[in-house]
């Protein structure tokens, strides 16, 4: 097998970038090669010099480091490749099949309100992966529009959307699908949101420059045929689904095909695939949810897939969504009985707006008198002879005091599970 120029450190493949530059500056030499004898077709290297931008305030140590040349990748094309499955990892593929079958049947009779919760769920996850953290509460209070002062809420918020977009498209997967994903993600930054790269990126270490970078994504005039290929290969459907997913995703990431947000559009696709493919219809499983039990190996699967090997980022997809299953079904179970629970306590007749009301706190447990019109048609007189049983039972508690001027209810109850769920996801023995 034909080695690689340089061997990489685990690297979070869809974080954040550390730098970015003007104009490439390319000086394409030679390229590695591929043994035809690999299993799956390791990245090529080639080689390109860089200087750093003159109109940044570098140090001259930085400049100094970052000026000369430096290794970025050059992906291979996927579309047709042939990928050998294990009977090991078959097995771990028709398991968490099976497991994702079974629970979005058992969504189908009740999608609302829960469909929206783990959706919400793992929109939080994916960010969370990429150290965008914050509470349920926080989250569900910019989901009102009440409050922007949280940026990493907005973002998380932004990112529920991006999954939204990619299950409502799942039915065309294309170049211009990922772009209008993307563009969802990313648009209050007009200048880069749904826009292929035109710039080197690097994840990793150096701010004036990729020569130190953990991993550096092919030069951006790879990109468009890079991304064309890749929609390709998640047409194919000679693949298992999970198989087919987690391939694309680890392409997805290895060619980075924008300036920001990559991780989390990426994970983003892996809902597309699963719904274009028909093993999720109704829900969505919590995928990224079951990643953050152990985001080292993650990263470490993104690695070896750019060495060659498929198998550990299918693995890792696998399991993720077995642990994903389990942690869903049990917040579901956990807010059914919330509630359940409120049955007993509201004081209501029967058919009246508030048990509306109660089913729409499990989805979205952050209210405002304006959203609770809006989603309920209730008149803005009549908003209070709503809220008040809610209150009364201790279900809805009001904030001290009005954000920008409004009224803001909440339920502690949704959140604290919600935070619960959270929790569980990011331990290591979870599951």
């Amino acid at each position: 097998m034909a080695t690689q120029n340089r061997k990489l450190a685990g690297s979070p493949l869809g974080g954040r970038i550390a730098g970015k530059s003007n104009p490439e500056s390319a000086i394409a030499l030679e390229l590695t090669t591929v043994g035809v004898e690999d299993p799956w077709p390791a990245v090529g290297w080639e080689e390109a010099h860089w200087v750093p931008d003159s109109r940044n305030q570098y140090s001259n140590r930085e400049r100094q480091i970052q000026t000369g040349p430096y290794q970025r990748a050059v992906p291979a094309h996927i579309a047709g490749v042939d990928l050998e499955i294990s009977a090991t990892l078959a097995a771990e593929i028709e398991e968490a099949s099976n497991e994702i079958v079974r629970f979005d049947a058992e969504m189908g009779p009740e999608l609302e309100p829960y469909g929206a919760v783990l959706l919400r769920s793992e929109s939080a996850a994916s960010s969370r992966i990429e150290r965008l953290t914050e509470s349920s509460r926080a989250i569900a209070t910019a989901e009102t529009g009440v409050d922007s002062s949280s940026s990493n809420a907005n973002e998380i918020v932004a990112n529920t959307r991006t999954m939204q977009a990619a299950i409502d498209m799942a039915e065309t997967l294309d170049g211009d699908t990922v772009l209008a994903m993307h563009r969802t993600l990313m648009a209050t930054e007009p200048d880069i949101a749904g826009k292929w790269r035109h710039q080197q990126v690097w994840i990793g270490p150096g701010h004036a420059g990729p020569r130190i970078a953990d991993f550096v994504p092919p030069a951006s005039d790879r990109v468009p045929e890079l991304m064309e290929d890749l929609t390709a290969f998640m047409r194919r459907t000679d693949l298992p689904v999970l198989a087919l997913a987690a391939a694309a995703h680890a392409q997805f990431e290895t060619i980075h095909p924008f300036v920001d947000g990559n991780g989390r559009t990426g994970r983003a696709l892996v809902h597309a695939v699963l719904r274009n493919r028909g093993l999720t219809v109704n829900s969505t499983v919590p995928v990224s949810a079951g990643l953050l039990t152990d985001t080292d190996a993650y990263f470490d699967a993104l690695t070896r897939y750019r060495s060659g090997e498929a198998e550990p980022i299918i693995s890792m997809i696998s399991s993720a969504s077995v642990r994903a299953v389990a942690n869903g079904r049990e917040l579901v179970s956990d807010l059914r009985s919330v509630r359940q629970g409120w049955d007993k306590r509201l004081r209501v007749r029967k058919g009246a707006d508030a048990w509306r009301l109660a089913d729409m706190l499990i989805r979205q447990p952050v209210v405002t008198s304006d959203l609770i019109t809006r989603e309920l048609g209730v008149g803005q007189n009549n908003v209070n002879r709503v809220l008040r049983p809610f209150e009364d039972a201790g279900i809805l508690v009001a904030s001290g005091s009005a954000i920008r001027g409004r009224r803001v209810w909440r339920s502690p109850e949704v959140l604290a599970e919600l935070d619960d769920f959270a929790e569980r996801a990011g331990r290591r023995s979870y599951g």
